[in-house]
C-alpha cells in the first residue's frame, strides 16, 4: 500500500470514529454482556434489539439518556422468592423467633411459628404488614440496617453454598448492569419495605444509589418525639431517626404506579416483574408511552435449579400473551441462576 493510500485509509477510519461519536451511538454490547443468557432467548434478543434502536440518535426510536428509566420488582424478579417465602417475612421470623432481645406479641409469635413450622403464611394484607412494622419499632435506621446485614450472613435454606444475602439471580444482575452501562437510570420498585431492600442492593448492586430504591413504607419518627405529631415536633440535637412501627403503604399493584409517579415523576420505558402484583407497573410502562417501551415478566418454570411452580409459570405465560409482556423463562433462557457452586437441595 502506498503512502497516499495509507493516509487515505487512516483518514476514513478517523472520520468513521468521529461519526460514531457525533451520532451518540453508545450501544457497546461486549462479548460477555448478558453472557449468562442463552443467545436464543427471545427476551435477550428483544432487549438487545431495543437497545440498538433507542441509543442510536439516527433512529426514530432514540431516547435521550435522561429519559432512559427502568423499573425492577425485587422478589422473584431479582432475588429468590419461593423457598419458602419472601426475604422480608423470613427476616420477620428471625426477629420474632431467634432474637433473644425482642419480646414478640402473641399474634406475632403465632404467625411466625405457623410459617416456620407448618408452612402456613399469612396473606399480603394490612394485618400482616402491621405485624412486620411493629416488630422493629424503636430501632434506629442504622440498627435496622445492621440487623438486616447480620441476617444476610446466614445460610439460605434449601440451597448449598449460598447465604441469604447471595440470593440474586445472576442473569438479572447482568441486565441491570447492561442498562446502567447504556445510561439508564434504574429504580428498584419492591413490595418489600425499602429499608429492608437497601442493604441487599448495597451488597449486590452498589452502583444503584439508595435514592433509587422504592418500596413499601412504615413510619419514621424522632427518638424523642413520643406521641407528638410530626407537624408539631422539632428534631433535636440528641435525636435519632427511629422506626415508628406503623405501616404506611404496601407497594404492590396500583400502589407501585402511584409511587413511581410521586418519586420519579416520569414514565419508565422498561419494566421487569414476575407476578400479577407487578402488572400495573408493567402496563403503566408500556401503555400510552411517547417512547418505545417494553415490559418483561419472569416465569418460575425451573424445577431443577430453583423452586419453581409450573402452574404459576403457565398463568404468567398466559398473562404475557394477553397484555403484550415479554416472557422470561428461567428454565430455558438462563445458563445459570445463582452461579457456580450453588445447588438446590
Amino acid at each position: 500500500m502506498t503512502r497516499s493510500r495509507t493516509y487515505s485509509f487512516l483518514w476514513v477510519v478517523f472520520i468513521t470514529l468521529v461519526g460514531l461519536v457525533s451520532t451518540g451511538c453508545t450501544h457497546q454490547l461486549k462479548k460477555d454482556s448478558l453472557s449468562l443468557w442463552n443467545d436464543s432467548a427471545p427476551a435477550k434478543q428483544a432487549l438487545v434489539s431495543y437497545m440498538k434502536m433507542i441509543t442510536d440518535k439516527k433512529s426514530p426510536d432514540f431516547i435521550a439518556p435522561e429519559d432512559r428509566i427502568a423499573v425492577f420488582d425485587l422478589d422473584g424478579t431479582l432475588i429468590l422468592e419461593t423457598d419458602p417465602t419472601y426475604f422480608d417475612w423470613a427476616l420477620f421470623e428471625h426477629r420474632v423467633l431467634d432474637d433473644a432481645g425482642y419480646q414478640p406479641t402473641p399474634e406475632q409469635l403465632a404467625a411466625a411459628k405457623n410459617s416456620r413450622e407448618k408452612g402456613i403464611f399469612p396473606p399480603l394484607n394490612n394485618d400482616r404488614e402491621k405485624m412486620v412494622s411493629e416488630a422493629y419499632q424503636g430501632l434506629t435506621v442504622q440498627e435496622f440496617y445492621d440487623f438486616v446485614r447480620e441476617f444476610m450472613k446466614e445460610d439460605q435454606p434449601g440451597f448449598e453454598g449460598m447465604k441469604r444475602g447471595d440470593i440474586f439471580y445472576k442473569p438479572m444482575l447482568e441486565v441491570v448492569e447492561y442498562l446502567v452501562k447504556n445510561k439508564f437510570t434504574v429504580y428498584i420498585c419492591s413490595g418489600t419495605d425499602r429499608l429492608t431492600v437497601r442493604p441487599l442492593i448495597e451488597q449486590n448492586m452498589p452502583y444503584i444509589p439508595k435514592r433509587q430504591i422504592l418500596g413499601s413504607d412504615s413510619t419514621l419518627v424522632a427518638s424523642g418525639q413520643g406521641n407528638q405529631d410530626g407537624l408539631e415536633y422539632i428534631f433535636e440535637k440528641d435525636d435519632d431517626v427511629i422506626l415508628g412501627g406503623k405501616n404506611l403503604v404496601k407497594n404492590l399493584q396500583m400502589n407501585k404506579v402511584s409511587l413511581i409517579e410521586r418519586e420519579i415523576g416520569a414514565q419508565p420505558v422498561l419494566a421487569f416483574g414476575n407476578t400479577f402484583s407487578d402488572a400495573s407497573m408493567v402496563n403503566y410502562t408500556i401503555y400510552n408511552n411517547k417512547y418505545k417501551a417494553l415490559g418483561f415478566m419472569l416465569e418460575c418454570d425451573d424445577l431443577q435449579r430453583e423452586y419453581g411452580n409450573i402452574s404459576k409459570a403457565e398463568k404468567m405465560r398466559e398473562g404475557c400473551e394477553k397484555y403484550g409482556w415479554i416472557c422470561v423463562s428461567m428454565r430455558n433462557d438462563w445458563k445459570t441462576i445463582y452461579g457456580d457452586g450453588i445447588k438446590r437441595r
